[in-house]
């Protein structure tokens, strides 16, 4: 049983120690973003589409 006790106040502690973690880089601002990394290269990737010059011309 003292195993058990054991890895429950490891657990404990990491959860703790990753919440403090947490709280850390929300004051310190690091979740000012409006955008994750993924939904910029989306943005990223169409404004390309709308800045670039189709080729393609319209044949009759």
């Amino acid at each position: 049983m003292s195993v058990i006790y054991l890895l429950i106040s490891i657990s404990i502690f990491v959860a703790i120690g990753f919440f403090v973690a947490f709280v850390i880089a929300v004051r310190t601002g690091q979740y000012d973003d409006d955008y994750t990394p993924s939904v910029r290269m989306l943005f990223d990737d169409e404004l390309a589409k709308k800045n670039h010059k189709s080729t393609i011309t319209k044949e009759n």
